[in-house]
């Protein structure tokens, strides 16, 4: 069973539906102990990343992601869950995150080309990076992924496992030992985001 953390900033219906589709079990919680129970946890996320992080803080399932990671549970951050797991986030400021992916957030305008539209958005084709990680058993290299973001994953070359072209070669995915995260959403990403759903659903922890 996997767990979608709720914690007001996730888009769970789409989610849900995409686990219904796949055939997986999915519950929608913001009970630590039902968290802690599953078999995997999904960290969803839309909006700005201080209010995330603020939103996570106060109650309590900060300590409880953290904690799951440490004992090797199955993670995937999706979009602003992603950006949530770096070190820290430049969005409107300074913001604290969860410190799981060494890195930060940062503006995308400090490096796409000044005539390229803010926020990205639309399919990119993926591009992968340091070798087989599970995450992407199901598809293959090249196919199309859907993105909206402003801000993107810094200085994680060693833990990013896809890339994609933007006018820079933007984050779009990393893995750290059992924690993953896609700056995509899978849940928006037809055939291809499910057999990453599906993929991530044959971790055990």
């Amino acid at each position: 069973m996997t767990a979608i953390i709720d914690y007001g900033v996730g888009n769970l219906f789409s989610l849900t539906c995409s686990f219904d589709a796949i055939g997986e079990k999915a519950v929608v919680t913001s009970d630590p102990e039902v968290i802690g129970n599953a078999d995997r946890v999904i960290l969803p996320g839309v909006g700005a990343f201080g209010d995330a992080a603020l939103k996570l803080k106060e109650t309590g399932l900060d300590k409880t992601v953290k904690e799951l990671a440490s004992r090797g549970k199955p993670l995937l951050g999706i979009c602003l869950g992603m950006q949530l797991l770096f070190e820290k986030s430049y969005e409107y400021g300074e913001y604290e995150g969860l410190g799981l992916i060494e890195g930060e957030i940062r503006p995308i305008s400090e490096v796409i080309p000044e005539d390229y539209k803010i926020p990205h958005i639309g399919w990119n084709p993926l591009i992968f990076k340091n070798g087989d990680n599970g995450l992407f058993k199901y598809i293959s290299e090249g196919d199309c992924v859907y993105f909206v973001h402003s801000y993107y994953a810094s200085g994680c070359e060693k833990d990013t496992a896809a890339v994609a072209e933007y006018g820079a070669p933007l984050t779009a995915a990393v893995v750290k030992g059992d924690v993953f995260g896609t700056q995509f959403h899978p849940e928006k990403s037809g055939d291809v985001g499910l057999n990453i759903l599906r993929a991530f659903c044959e971790r055990q922890g």
